[in-house]
C-alpha cells in the first residue's frame, strides 16, 4: 500500500511539473540590460552623436564674451539666452533669442547650423549655460559653447551674482585640508529604467528627463555641502598637482579625479558612489556643470558646486595664479539692448 501511495505521489508530481512548464507561452524571456552601461559605452564610442567621448576630449566648451561680441558683429554666432524672460527683457545681447531651458533641444533643431560658426548659450553666471551646453554637445551639436561668466561678464549691469560670490569667497578657506582621500573601490553603475534598449534611445530619454527637471536639482551651494559633509561624496575635478598642493588644499574628504582622464568606464567612473549624492567642484562651477550633466545622464545623483572655489578660497586662488578667477577685468562693459 505504501508503494502504491509513493507511486501515485510521484506521478502527480511529474504531471504538475509538466503542466507548470507548459504554459502555452513560447515567447523567449527578455534579457535584462544594464541601461547605464549601454549608455556610457555608447557615449564613449565613435558611434555617439558627437562621434567621440566628449568628457575625455572637448569638455568644457566655453567661449568668452569677447568672442561672442566679435562673432555677433558678423552674424556668425547664434545666441541662446536661457535666463528668465523678465530678466531678458531688462537687457540682453543684440540678436540673442530668449529660450526656456526646457526648450533648448527643440529650439536648436530649428536653427540652420550651417549659417553659424558657433552657438553661444548665455545665462546669468555661465553655470546653467555650461550644463545646457554639455547636454547639447553630447547630443551631437558640436558648435555649442557656453559663454564664460554669463551675462556677468557682458556688462556691470548684470554682474551682481559673480560680484557677490567673490565678495564672500573666502568663507571656507580655513576648512580646506591637505589630507588626501583615496578613491573608493570600483562598484556598480547607477540603475536606469527608461525602458529603452539602445544607447541612442536611452540617451534621448535621459536628456528629455534632465531638460524637464532643469538645473536646480543639479546644483548645490557651498553652505549646504559644508553643513553636512558626510552626506555627500565630493569630487575634486582639478589636476592632481593642484589637489595635493597644501597652499590651496581641498574640501575635506574630497577625492581627486583627473580632467579628461578619470571619468571613463574603464578608468575611475565606477568608483563614484550610487547610494549618496556626488558633488563636483572646479574653479568656477562652470566646468563642474558640464561634468554634472554627463553624470546625471548616467543616473548618478550628481550636483555641481555653485561658483566653485571662487566662492570658497578666492584669495588663495589669486595668490597661486594660473587658476580661473572672476575679477573686475572680466566685466567688459559691452552694449546691450532691451
Amino acid at each position: 500500500m505504501k508503494h502504491i501511495k509513493f507511486y501515485l505521489f510521484g506521478l502527480l508530481f511529474v504531471l504538475f511539473t509538466i503542466t507548470a512548464c507548459d504554459n502555452g507561452d513560447d515567447t523567449p524571456p527578455v534579457e535584462e540590460i544594464n541601461e547605464s552601461e549601454v549608455l556610457v559605452k555608447y557615449l564613449e564610442s565613435a558611434d555617439s552623436p558627437l562621434g567621440k567621448d566628449f568628457v575625455a576630449s572637448d569638455l568644457p566648451t566655453i567661449m568668452t564674451a569677447t568672442d561672442v561680441k566679435t562673432l555677433n558683429e558678423t552674424g556668425k554666432v547664434y545666441i541662446m539666452d536661457i535666463r528668465a524672460a523678465a530678466d531678458f527683457a531688462l537687457g540682453h545681447i543684440k540678436n540673442a533669442k530668449n529660450v526656456a531651458f526646457a526648450d533648448i533641444l527643440t529650439h536648436i533643431k530649428s536653427i540652420n547650423m550651417a549659417s553659424y560658426d558657433k552657438v553661444a548659450i548665455v545665462c546669468y553666471t555661465g553655470q546653467t549655460a555650461g550644463y545646457a551646453a554639455s547636454l547639447l554637445r553630447i547630443m551631437g551639436y558640436s558648435k555649442v559653447f557656453s559663454m564664460k561668466w554669463g551675462m556677468c561678464s557682458w556688462h556691470a549691469d548684470f554682474a551682481g551674482k559673480w560680484n557677490s560670490a567673490v565678495a564672500t569667497g573666502n568663507a571656507y578657506a580655513s576648512q580646506f585640508v591637505a589630507t588626501e582621500t583615496a578613491k573608493s573601490a570600483k562598484g556598480d553603475l547607477p540603475k536606469l529604467s527608461t525602458g529603452k534598449t539602445t544607447g541612442e534611445e536611452i540617451l534621448e530619454a535621459r536628456v528629455a528627463a534632465l531638460l524637464a527637471e532643469g538645473f536646480t536639482p543639479a546644483s548645490i551651494t557651498n553652505a549646504t555641502v559644508f553643513g553636512s559633509l558626510n552626506t555627500y561624496q565630493v569630487v575634486n575635478y582639478w589636476p592632481a598637482a593642484q589637489y595635493s598642493d597644501a597652499a590651496l588644499g581641498h574640501i575635506p574628504g574630497s577625492m581627486q579625479y583627473e580632467p579628461k582622464v578619470s571619468m571613463k568606464f574603464a578608468a575611475d567612473l565606477t568608483t563614484l558612489p550610487t547610494n549618496k549624492p556626488v558633488v563636483v567642484y572646479c574653479y568656477t562651477g562652470q566646468t563642474s556643470a558640464f561634468l554634472t550633466a554627463y553624470l546625471r545622464l548616467l543616473g548618478y545623483d550628481a550636483k555641481s558646486l555653485l561658483y566653485g572655489t571662487n566662492g570658497m578660497i578666492y584669495d588663495k586662488m589669486v595668490a597661486k595664479g594660473g587658476m580661473s578667477v572672476f575679477t573686475a577685468g572680466e566685466i567688459k562693459g559691452y552694449d546691450h539692448e532691451k
